[in-house]
């Protein structure tokens, strides 16, 4: 057999990171790493070093050429395999804890990295790459409905940076990374095995919408006026003026759905509806208060709230929609959440060897301003979207359910461009791309323009 670099003898998985590339610089202590998912693409060892060329005169060509910031991208597209994805999506979105449990409730500002580590069979031997701090600067999330294939994930990804173990040798030996400029040893770590579940295909989500004025939904009202609360695909929590989740004055003892002091588990039984939800502030609350807007008997589902931040003042008002309508004939979805990250060059230490400097591109990265698109193509079916682009109006709510794998929730979607171009003898396609801006009144309600419940 030739002996040649083959893609079937390459795997990755991966490990969060308590801090930026903190595996790398040590603050991250090496642990259980995680599988990855089907992997379509990757390169763990992109690195640019930025040379530039110097002229003068009295030469024939430049006579020096200087090395910049060293820069690692780290191209990443897998397929929706297992758990993974949801963690790597999760991270690009934001994660967040809430009642102990771990979800991407909404955009957070804080840069949530990971650290991979690859392996390679080469002939005889086994050669490992460790890329710490990698952070997530887009996603793009494909569903193609007219194959069938896999749901995939393309991650427009950036590293702190990349080392190789210098002495190949056993597949455990290859996970060592000791004495480099960052350092880890995964040598004594077990490796995942593969998911027992199928990868999800896009047969297995649904694409929900609804479009017009809201009417109904609840208010919720308190005699403070600097209160607010906030709703997620999964959650509601209510807050003091100050920031912080409110304590015994909705109690968790009071009802299961209240998993902890102020917050509510829309999944629960108990508060799946908006009635039901209204309900719970029958005793043992102290200054809150929950009814049904638009009428009494109002059973719409509590899921179908907007997302986004309320403030109280002395009753605020969170409008929902009685029902989500599946998107029709539709092709493929694709959904963009691109972080516009800023890189923040610098010179940084071995870990190993403080005396050992590199200037790197991401020697520290901030996150920048959010964008949130979601573009369909579907078999054109009427005038719905092209009326919605023309009057400006929003699309309160669109969803992508994912089943037993969870749901994203998109909220208050513009319609940014919309084709449905004429063909002899063929269907009319027609597609749609949003942004979205999420709903509310107070502080930074946009960061719920994507709130995640996996």
């Amino acid at each position: 057999m030739a002996d040649i670099r083959q893609s079937q003898r390459v795997n990755a998985y991966f490990q969060k990171e308590d801090s930026y590339a903190g595996v790398g610089k040590g603050s991250t202590s090496p642990g259980a790493l995680s599988h990855i998912g089907l992997l379509d693409t990757f390169d763990p060892r992109m690195l640019d070093h930025q040379y530039a060329a110097v002229s003068t005169l009295g030469y024939s060509v430049a006579p020096h050429i200087l090395k910049g910031a060293t820069k690692v991208t780290v191209p990443l597209k897998i397929g929706c395999w297992g758990d993974g994805w949801k963690t790597l999506l999760g991270r690009c979105i934001g994660q967040s804890t809430i009642a102990g449990a771990v979800h991407p409730a909404h955009l957070r500002s804080d840069i949530q990295t990971v650290a991979i580590v690859a392996e390679e069979e080469l002939a005889s031997t086994w050669q490992g790459s460790l890329a710490s701090g990698i952070a997530f600067n887009k996603a793009e999330l494909e569903l193609d409905f007219t194959t069938n294939a896999p749901a995939t994930i393309n991650f427009d990804a950036t590293a702190y940076y990349v080392v190789d173990e210098a002495t190949a040798g056993t597949r455990t030996a290859a996970r060592t990374f000791a004495g480099d400029f960052i350092a880890a040893n995964y040598s004594a770590q077990t490796l995942p095995s593969e998911p027992s579940t199928d990868p999800i295909l896009p047969n297995d989500v649904t694409v929900q919408f609804c479009t017009g004025a809201l009417s109904k939904g609840i208010t919720v009202t308190h005699s403070t006026g600097t209160n607010y609360f906030e709703i997620g695909e999964r959650y509601i929590i209510f807050k003091e003026g100050t920031g912080a989740v409110v304590g015994t004055d909705i109690p968790a003892t009071d009802d299961d759905s209240i998993v902890a002091n102020g917050i509510i588990d829309l999944s629960h039984a108990n508060a799946l509806t908006v009635n039901l939800l209204a309900g719970l502030d029958d005793s043992g609350w102290t200054g809150w208060a929950i009814a049904a807007a638009g009428g009494g008997g109002s059973g719409e589902k509590t899921a179908n709230l907007q997302k986004g931040i309320y403030k109280v003042g002395s009753t605020a008002y969170a409008p929902s929609t009685a029902d989500m309508i599946d998107w029709p004939y539709i092709k493929t979805a694709k959904l963009t959440v691109d972080n516009q990250h800023i890189a923040l060059p610098g010179v940084a230490s071995s870990v190993t060897d403080s005396s050992i400097k590199k200037v790197l591109e991401y020697a520290d990265v901030a996150r920048g301003e959010s964008v949130i698109t979601l573009e369909i193509t579907s078999t054109a079916k009427d005038e719905t979207f092209y009326d919605q682009m023309v009057a400006g109006t929003a699309i309160p709510l669109v969803r992508l359910d994912f089943g037993t794998n969870g749901s994203i929730a998109l909220t208050n979607g513009r319609i940014m461009t919309r084709t449905a171009g004429y063909t002899a003898g063929a269907e009319v396609a027609e597609t749609v791309t949003m942004q979205f801006y999420g709903a509310g009144d107070y502080t930074n309600y946009s960061k719920y323009a994507i709130s995640g419940d996996f």
